[in-house]
């Protein structure tokens, strides 16, 4: 996998998860949702994501998004 599926995958998971969190628990588990959502849309413009960068040094191949 590249680095940009796993990341993909990953908040793509954490999105559902604090869905089912918010219905379950409450609401204020939708930041978490906010929260990824934001830090997909500023990745989209400045092609920088934390998780991309640990990735990075970890050794996994890089995506056509993230370099």
């Amino acid at each position: 996998m590249t680095i940009d599926r796993i990341v993909l995958a990953f908040t793509g998971t954490m999105i559902l998860a604090s869905l089912v969190l918010a219905y379950y628990f409450g609401p204020y588990w939708l930041l978490l949702t906010a929260f990824f959502g934001l830090n997909l849309v500023q990745a989209a413009f400045s092609g920088v994501c934390l998780l991309s960068a640990v990735l990075k040094r970890t050794g996994v191949s890089p995506g056509p998004a993230f370099h």
